[in-house]
């Protein structure tokens, strides 16, 4: 049986989703913890997508397979169970059952990030967001963000000297709210690229604080050089928000989501 698992961390004590060797990481926690609740051998679980250390999410999806002989009973009643095993840095939601085919990684059709910057100092946040002392110009941000949806190719905003076949992406959505003190940038698209969103942020708040202009953003976008664009910002302040799934083809009969 096959089991979508959707959960929520805090990316500070972690090195990332992904196993890691000598380092703390998301994916070895949950592993490690279904199989000793399960006294099994330990149960491969696959992420919906890598996180990079410091990374947080409050919307994340998993699957993993159970062994044959091996059952969860209630699901609900498993789930709880396993919240009270892991540390207050990570919370399952839910756990449910779905067709075997289905894939937390590959079937995910759309993900959603998050930036916060704030321009107010506030020691209790530090961990959640990015201080700017100087206040950016949203309009001139979200002038920017918008053209980031005219075009696929964001080689620009990608960690150099990566596994990929290629720099496409459809970005569905790329806009700035503002909130009082707080900035939250919100990201759209099909796919990532490592360091997409940190690079993409930090060349948009040079555009919001001067330092570069709305034309000067496209260029950087159709040069296709990493080393144009803005500086990557801190992991902090970033969280995948959400993520989407053909529901109707992965859930099985009376499964709700």
């Amino acid at each position: 049986m096959r089991y979508f698992m959707h959960l929520a961390y805090n990316g500070a004590a972690f090195f990332g989703w992904q196993i890691q060797p000598h380092h703390p990481s998301v994916q070895e926690t949950l592993e490690r913890g279904l199989s000793l609740l399960l006294h099994c051998d330990r149960i491969p679980i696959t992420g919906c997508g890598r996180t990079d250390t410091g990374v947080h999410s409050t919307s994340y999806y998993a699957h993993f397979d159970l062994p044959e002989g091996l059952d969860l009973g209630d699901c609900e009643q498993f789930c709880d169970k396993f919240n009270n095993y892991l540390s207050a840095d990570i919370v399952i939601y839910r756990i449910f059952p779905v067709q075997p085919d289905a894939h937390a990684r590959f079937d995910a059709i759309e993900r959603t990030y998050h930036y916060h910057i704030t321009t107010q100092k506030d020691p209790f946040l530090s961990h959640l967001r990015y201080f700017s002392y100087r206040k950016p110009d949203a309009d001139k941000m979200n002038e920017a963000a918008s053209l980031l949806l005219q075009y696929e190719d964001f080689t620009s905003f990608s960690k150099v000297h990566t596994q990929v076949n290629n720099f496409i992406c459809h970005i569905s959505k790329a806009e700035w709210t503002v909130h009082g003190h707080e900035l939250l940038f919100t990201i759209t698209a099909n796919r990532f690229l490592r360091n997409m969103v940190r690079a993409i942020v930090g060349t948009l708040l040079d555009v919001g604080l001067g330092k570069m202009s709305v034309d000067d953003f496209r260029r950087i976008i159709e040069e296709k050089n990493r080393c144009s664009a803005g500086t990557s910002m801190p992991a902090q302040a970033l969280f995948l928000a959400d993520v989407q799934y053909p529901w109707e083809e992965i859930l099985l009969p009376d499964n709700g989501q």
